[in-house]
């Protein structure tokens, strides 16, 4: 029988930097246990909300197949299903649901809606993205490093592109862990100064570090992970050119991964836009850990839920 311990029990998951090193390990390390061992039914009976507020694929997928297998159950929300759509407060909407489910699982806009809902809420809350974080991506980035290159302590880990929540949830991940982690973004598209504060903070403690440059040849050299997202994110559609523009030259192509050298494993949260921030040949290149990345989504979240949900 797998032994959970209950140190976690109860507590909510809305971004990487409320959670120590000590307590993100014991998630990664539960993660690598329930993927050798997929159907361990550690909460049987238990009923989680899903709530979604933006579209996804590997988010839900992930959640959905992952309360299964832990013999719960997800019962999926739109946000048009919920009174919230209709007015109802965060604060009534986190009470009552209190009362009906194990847990919470939210995708949404704002950081703040999630915050809200798990200092109202008396059972776990879960960011399962927000424009702010995506902190359920991290745990998945750094399962898949400990599997490829076993200790993460001193790995340098370079981001390109746009500074967006997962450049911002990565930052922190990756420097709580002792990575050495650089930031490669025009200036206009750096992460946000929060972050980089707290990212450093946490580099401080771990003997890793933070680098903001806009030079993204000279970052990747040397690199061990090469990390990149989309460059127009949900909601900035209507940004889209110019992003493009103003992003140009932050894309991972062969030349750049060439560039970083043939240790460098490639990371990218999907989904992928070919011919803007990666490549085709990139993704499905030798040196690609993408799908294994998106496939350990399943493995962190349920290592996640069964450490927090009672």
């Amino acid at each position: 029988m797998l032994a959970i311990a209950a140190a976690l029990k109860g507590r909510s998951f809305t971004k990487i930097a409320d959670w120590s090193r000590g307590e993100l390990e014991s998630v990664l390390d539960l993660a690598d246990k329930l993927k050798r061992d997929p159907q361990r039914q550690l909460l049987p009976g238990r009923t989680i909300g899903l709530i979604f507020q933006k579209p996804s694929t590997r988010t839900r997928v992930s959640f959905g197949v992952g309360i299964a297998q832990l013999g719960g159950v997800g019962l999926y929300l739109t946000a048009d299903e919920l009174q919230l759509g209709r007015g109802e407060t965060l604060r009534d909407t986190a009470v009552v649901l209190s009362r009906y489910l194990d847990g919470i699982v939210i995708r949404t806009f704002a950081q703040d809606e999630v915050e809200q809902l798990a200092e109202n809420a008396s059972i776990p809350v879960i960011n399962a993205l927000t424009d702010a974080a995506h902190p359920c991506q991290i745990l998945a980035d750094l399962m898949t490093l400990r599997e490829r290159r076993g200790a993460l302590d001193g790995l340098k880990l370079v981001y390109l592109g746009d500074g967006n929540n997962v450049c911002a949830s990565l930052l922190v991940g990756a420097a709580t862990f002792g990575m050495r982690v650089v930031a490669a973004t025009p200036a206009a598209y750096a992460p946000s100064e929060c972050a980089v504060a707290i990212a450093r903070e946490r580099a401080a403690e771990s003997g890793g570090s933070v680098e903001l440059t806009e030079d993204a040849r000279e970052a990747v050299a040397g690199a061990d992970v090469l990390y990149t997202d989309v460059w127009t994110s949900m909601g900035q559609e209507a940004e889209n050119e110019r992003r493009r523009r103003d992003l140009a030259g932050y894309g991972i192509d062969a030349e750049l991964v060439r560039a970083a050298g043939e240790q460098a494993l490639i990371l990218h949260c999907l989904p992928a836009h070919y011919g803007e921030e990666i490549t085709e040949e990139v993704v499905y290149g030798p040196q690609s850990a993408v799908f294994d990345e998106a496939e350990n989504r399943l493995h962190a979240q349920k290592a996640l839920m069964a450490l927090v949900i009672r």
